[in-house]
């Protein structure tokens, strides 16, 4: 039961602070957001650059945390009683569960980023 409420606050800490970095990232290129939409960008065209940014840093993250801990795993392989290292149940379900909250994590800077107003990025500096 404790682990798992550890676990819960890792995944609201590791949620927070994908939004911030999103969201400070869509916050710098708030000009350039301005100028793709004032050139005609569609918003939803917006909205899946930054979507298919923030799937592109889930996936290599994701790629790395698993090529990780399937090495580490095998190292605590002695130590670990009654327990697989290479899980698949458990590395799928934390994938998924990893995949989907970064992801999320990302959707409000995206959407934010679709009300971008062309002439207020424009005046902003």
């Amino acid at each position: 039961m404790l682990f798992g409420i550890f676990g819960v606050i890792a995944l609201a800490l590791a949620v927070v602070g994908v939004y911030g970095v999103k969201a400070y990232a869509v916050e710098r290129r708030t000009r350039e957001i301005g100028i793709r939409i004032a050139l005609g960008a569609d918003r939803s065209d917006v909205f899946g650059l930054i979507m298919k940014q923030g799937a592109l840093q889930t996936a290599v993250a994701v790629g790395a945390g698993l090529a990780l801990s399937l090495l580490v795993g095998q190292v605590l392989a002695s130590v670990l009683y009654q327990v697989s290292p290479l899980d698949p149940v458990a590395l799928g379900v934390s994938t998924l569960v990893l995949t989907g909250a970064t992801l999320a994590a990302c959707f409000f800077p995206a959407r934010r980023a679709t009300r971008v107003s062309p002439t207020t990025a424009l005046r902003a500096e």
